[in-house]
């Protein structure tokens, strides 16, 4: 069965969301970078019919709790609820959303872990969603579908599809233009590292190259925060995308923990079979003035350092593809291209593959998780050095953020440039991959760079340029 869908009128996202935040779950997937390629679809959902959780290997799935492997839950439900792809409609043609956090590695080998695990965020909370509003960003359209999940019997299933599809279309036809977001500020911001601690960890990850266990290691420093009163999430996360506009874009609310996300970079897209992975390595600060900025996206162009971070980072998402894709399928169509955000410039290479007969979304994401740019390679002894050497789990960060359709569609993003909010504590998180010639002193300046755009929202300002003076002032905060 495919889903009922019809046409409505187009609004913007951000105000269908409005319509929809009071309901159970609510879920914007927000192409905040308008791109015909990257950028070109949104999607807004909300009172999904079941909430899958995980923690630790103990399960929740709705009232019900069990224990085992999140990734077989997942993949049961999802066979258990089958539509047929209407090549017609947008991508996302209902299914299941959320996030799988960094942590669920340890259900796909046996890794060691931090010890600080302070926070407790779940490893997988993912939403099943009937009803899903789709927003075509470049044509103007838009589009509500159900699927009629989970009735199974054809009259059931008929109805709650056409009273489900009724009601979502009726609550974005409705909704009002929100409000400006607030601008109270949150903060103090804290880190878990200082200077000096911080450029320690990455010598660390130096020493461990030079001896010959590693290649690379993506480390991260963790940033902390209060959420004031008169703050919501979503004001911060109108305020962060403001300030850094990107293709992979979302904001989750689950009531116990909420994600918004300015993520730049793709981590698997199957559509029909076809698989595509966008991995970014190498970085450098946007700049104010035109001139500079020209210079550092050629001085990114031209560093052999960071083309070889991307390529070794091809190298082993190639050889992941490799173990659920058809031999031979496996290409890198780009290489080290420059991509420009509003806060840095990265080099991004896209590599494809063809999946197996009878493997699915959730055997590719088995073969490649988490993704190999915010691991390292080899990539099990990365995240073995990763955990020696971060002071606490991760969380969602550097997880995915993903929709996986009934009809065994997905596309996903890396978990960065993300805030990961529990009650009123704000965590975030930021790092880079470390290589033999890696310079602690510009790793901890990357590291304060790629976190510039959430340092400006959490500061209270709404103006979308480049506040480099709260920067200037977060670095003074965080070391010397």
């Amino acid at each position: 069965m495919r889903v009922l869908a019809e046409e409505v009128a187009f609004v913007e996202p951000l105000r269908a969301f409005a319509g929809v935040c009071h309901l159970p779950g609510p879920v914007l997937l927000d192409s905040a970078r308008v791109d015909p390629l990257l950028g070109r679809w949104s999607y807004v959902a909300a009172d999904p019919f079941l909430l899958l959780t995980s923690k630790d290997g103990r399960i929740r799935l709705g009232d019900r709790s069990l224990t085992g492997d999140p990734f077989a839950v997942l993949q049961r439900l999802l066979r258990a609820s089958p539509i047929e792809t209407d090549p017609g409609l947008p991508p996302f043609q209902t299914g299941a959303v959320g996030y799988l956090a960094y942590d669920l590695c340890h259900h796909l080998e046996r890794l060691p872990a931090p010890e600080t695990d302070d926070l407790r965020f779940p490893d997988l909370m993912l939403g099943l969603y009937d009803t899903v509003a789709a927003f075509d960003l470049v044509e103007r359209r838009a589009w509500v579908m159900s699927s009629g999940l989970p009735e199974t019997s054809p009259e059931p299933r008929m109805h709650r599809r056409r009273a489900r599809l009724d009601r979502l279309a009726g609550l974005i036809a409705g909704a009002a233009e929100p409000e400006a977001p607030s601008t109270a500020a949150a903060g103090p911001v804290g880190s878990g590292f200082d200077r000096p601690g911080y450029e320690a960890m990455v010598q660390q990850v130096v020493d461990y190259i030079l001896a010959g266990d590693i290649f690379q290691a993506n480390v991260s420093q963790r940033f902390t925060a209060v959420l004031p009163p008169g703050l919501t999430p979503f004001d911060l996360y109108r305020r962060l995308r403001a300030h850094n506009a990107a293709p992979f874009a979302a904001f989750m609310d689950f009531g116990e923990v909420v994600i918004a996300s300015a993520s730049p970079e793709r981590f698997l897209r199957l559509d029909r079979g076809r698989v595509e992975t966008r991995p970014i390595k190498g970085t450098r600060r946007r700049h104010a003035d035109p001139a500079e900025d020209v210079a550092a996206a050629a001085e990114l162009l031209a560093s052999e350092k960071d083309r070889a971070e991307n390529v070794m980072i091809v190298d082993l998402l190639r050889n992941d593809l490799s173990r659920v894709c058809r031999e031979h399928s496996v290409l890198t169509p780009e290489i080290c291209a420059l991509h420009s955000f509003a806060t840095v410039h990265h080099l991004v290479s896209t590599v494809t593959g063809e999946l197996r007969q009878g493997a699915d979304a959730v055997d590719l994401l088995r073969a490649t998780f988490p993704g190999g740019s915010i691991t390292g390679a080899p990539k099990i002894r990365a995240i073995e050095i990763i955990a020696e050497l971060e002071p606490t789990r991760r969380g969602p960060y550097c997880g995915a953020l993903a929709w996986l359709g009934f009809d065994g569609a997905m596309d996903s993003a890396i978990t960065i440039r993300t805030f990961a909010i529990k009650g009123d504590a704000i965590t975030f998180q930021a790092g880079g991959g470390i290589v033999a010639d890696s310079d602690p002193a510009a790793e901890y300046e990357e590291s304060l760079d790629k976190a510039r755009a959430l340092m400006s929202a959490l500061a209270g300002s709404n103006d979308p340029t480049i506040p480099l003076n709260e920067v200037g002032a977060a670095r003074r905060a965080f070391g010397p």
